[in-house]
């Protein structure tokens, strides 16, 4: 009896061991796909920027929107500040895209009015269960390890490292785009979750 159970716990452990590894592997794929992304359409981003694409995903707009009317305030000047519309209308957040990135050019080219996006934009961060910083840090760590391997020649890499790793230390997960980001690229967009963008905006998009 004792020799079958201890040929079961070994089965059981090799089991569980094949699947941390299929996981593993699963996700350093999704964080390479990620990144082939980032720097295929925005050559010239930073740590920063690249860390900006994964924070957004795993936190969403959150830390946008502790105040709502503030939030669109600041979302009409925005449309107001700009004429030349840039980029694609929208593209997945981090390596799990539990969120869209989508460009404010929707609202601009009357594609979806501002009040259908702005709801879109405020209810995407109903159900978000925050994730400590602890554990994001944690994993943050690992994707940093497959950016040092992948890209170890980014522009402000070791400055953006450290930059990154103190904020993390204080606990705090917030950064901006790059100065460079921001003038190579004018981003204008917001977080919107992943099921609310595919059933309300997607579907009035050309």
């Amino acid at each position: 009896m004792r020799r079958l159970l201890l040929g079961g716990v070994a089965v059981l452990l090799l089991f569980l061991g094949g699947a941390c590894r299929q996981q593993d592997d699963s996700f350093e794929q999704k964080v390479k796909q990620a990144l082939v992304y980032q720097m295929r359409e925005y050559p010239e981003s930073t740590l920063k920027d690249v860390y900006k694409n994964f924070f957004q995903d795993r936190y969403g707009p959150g830390h946008l929107l502790s105040d709502t009317a503030a939030a669109g305030a600041y979302l009409r000047r925005e449309l107001a500040s700009y004429t030349e519309i840039t980029g694609p209308y929208f593209e997945p957040t981090g390596w799990e895209g539990n969120f869209y990135r989508v460009n404010l050019s929707v609202i601009k080219q009357q594609l979806v009015p501002y009040e259908d996006f702005f709801s879109a934009f405020v209810r995407s961060v109903q159900g978000i269960t925050p994730v400590p910083v602890s554990e994001w840090k944690e994993e943050w760590g690992r994707i940093l390890q497959i950016i040092e391997r992948e890209y170890p020649s980014m522009a402000e890499f070791e400055n953006d490292r450290r930059d990154i790793a103190a904020l993390l230390d204080s606990g705090g997960y917030v950064v901006h785009h790059s100065p460079n980001f921001e003038k190579r690229y004018a981003p204008h967009y917001r977080i919107i979750e992943k099921s609310i963008f595919e059933a309300e905006i997607l579907p009035r998009l050309p």
